[in-house]
């Protein structure tokens, strides 16, 4: 038997070729693995010794022979393959464990595209997907934590037709992924992100009880390493709902840098957030924008949880609570809530990795842009076209009101008062009725707004909007501009004795 061993990430190799010799595998190896394994006094016949063919530019060719693929992909159930390669001296190979250069890495480190072209696999994506090919024969090893459970089936006389096929799997996958990422990444270096073809590959994370709805299968996946390195259950098991919504709350959270900031989120939009001296009163101050839409919703807070605020939030049913930390006193807090389901995600405060590029799928296909994000210039660089001028504190509220409309559903608008939001109106088909939908459920939630900031992700088509501002006493509006109407709205503005900026960027987010 004979085990062909190549690999660029070398942990876990030297104990899994010991094991292989154990079983009485011959070991064919090429260059670095090659070296670790004789420094560990593991026997092993260099490739090119086999081959009797060397080496060759600088290691561009070394596994590409008839020798090495003849040895894994000959059918050994037919009697003319069995023959060609005893007549041509072609070994068995019966187990191929092979990863890849680190491309990923390599771009993540340089812009050199020299070192990044030498760091693109030719023999490894090769052999893999030959083995994989002849999987009925062949066991292909292509993750390093695998090694355990393949020496175990081994010794124990299991490496059966599933166990292969299921390596076989995953072996296609690995060499897909590898190649939609060498494909991305031209395209963006060559093509501004934008060719022929665009993939998408994601690694499983874990299943998901059932889809939006229980009649539906559903998963989450990650494209790095985020979500199973950086985002841990602490309680409860997560749906695919919950995903969507602590990626709605997250995304506003942590939009504020290292501020103790608490967004409350139900069905993907904010029902509440705030930004006071401390998360404890922060969440305060966000629950009382809504604590009827609140109630089952997600809270995402951006600092410690801890007993003072366990116990806040444990007066109303909270069906997610994610934050980059809790205390034991507080998770024990929640011991008799069997529903809320707890998570920790980032690090000293709420992170996620902010994709460069964002995809809607459509059916039949999907839409593909640059992912959108509020620059930190544009409330502080926005033009004030009113004779008003805001406070400096009406500017505070209105930084926090329009960053958290360019993640409000549109149409919508968002209502801050003292670092707080106080009303939000989002998705309707018309921005006035988003304005009256706000201003309706501040009423029944006894909330006073007046003197309070207004921020609209897109223009106001019409000076309706900022009528309907003035009559609740809205002090400050900032929206993109850009409106065949703008001047009316202008003049609305100054008539109403309000301050209006127009920052230039508008934030739909449909």
């Amino acid at each position: 038997m004979t085990a062909l061993l190549s690999v660029s990430d070398k942990k876990g190799i030297v104990e899994f070729a010991k094991g292989l010799v154990s079983l009485g595998y011959e070991i064919l190896s090429t260059g670095g693995t090659l070296k670790i394994l004789r420094e560990n006094a593991i026997k092993a016949l260099e490739v090119s010794e086999y081959t009797q063919s060397p080496e060759m530019f600088d290691g561009r060719v070394k596994t590409l022979h008839p020798k090495i693929h003849g040895g894994i992909l000959h059918r050994r159930n037919n009697q003319d393959d069995r023959q060609k390669a005893s007549e041509f001296g072609i070994k068995d190979i019966s187990l191929v464990c092979v990863n890849l250069y680190p491309f990923k890495e390599t771009i993540e480190k340089t812009e050199d595209f020299g070192e990044i072209i030498e760091n693109i696999d030719i023999g490894g994506p090769s052999m893999v997907r030959a083995a994989a090919k002849n999987f009925e024969s062949v066991l292909i090893v292509t993750d390093c934590n695998d090694y355990k459970r393949v020496l175990e089936k081994l010794e124990n006389g299991q490496n059966t037709f599933e166990f292969r096929q299921e390596l076989m799997i995953k072996a296609f996958e690995h060499t897909a992924a590898y190649d939609c990422m060498i494909a991305n990444y031209m395209n963006k270096r060559f093509n501004s992100g934008f060719g022929k073809n665009h993939f998408i590959a994601g690694k499983l994370v874990n299943p998901t009880r059932y889809g939006e709805n229980p009649h539906q299968k559903g998963a989450y996946y990650e494209f790095g390493d985020f979500y199973s390195k950086h985002f841990k259950a602490l309680k409860g098991e997560i749906s695919f709902n919950n995903l969507t919504d602590i990626n709605s709350a997250v995304k506003i959270a942590s939009s504020f840098e290292d501020k103790p900031c608490v967004c409350i989120v139900k069905h993907g939009n904010p029902c509440g957030f705030a930004i006071k001296e401390n998360v404890l009163e922060s969440y305060i101050a966000a629950l009382k924008c809504d604590n009827i839409s609140a109630y089952g919703g997600v809270v995402a807070v951006n600092g410690e949880v801890g007993v003072d605020l366990a116990n806040e939030i444990n007066k109303i049913f909270i069906e997610v609570l994610v934050a980059p930390s809790i205390t034991e006193e507080a998770l024990r807090v929640f011991e008799s809530k069997k529903k809320i389901k707890i998570f920790v995600c980032g690090g000293e405060k709420l992170c996620f990795p902010k994709d460069g590029q964002d995809f809607k799928h459509i059916e039949g296909g999907f839409v593909l842009q640059e992912a959108d994000s509020v620059a930190p210039s544009e409330v502080k660089n926005a033009k004030c076209v009113s004779q008003k001028q805001a406070t400096k504190e009406q500017m505070k509220d209105l930084e926090i009101a329009y960053k958290v409309a360019s993640l409000v559903k549109s149409n919508c608008v968002v209502y801050v008062k003292d670092s707080a939001m106080v009303a939000v109106g989002m998705g309707m088909t018309s921005r006035v009725d988003a304005a009256k939908a706000a201003i309706r459920k501040a009423e029944e939630m006894g909330i006073d707004l007046r003197g309070c900031v207004l921020a609209s992700e897109a223009f106001f088509p019409f000076k309706d909007s900022i009528e309907e501002a003035y009559k609740v006493g809205v002090s400050a509006v900032i929206e993109p501009g850009g409106s065949i109407r703008d001047e009316e709205v202008i003049e609305c503005a100054n008539q109403k004795g309000m301050a209006l900026y127009f920052s230039g960027f508008r934030h739909f987010l449909h």
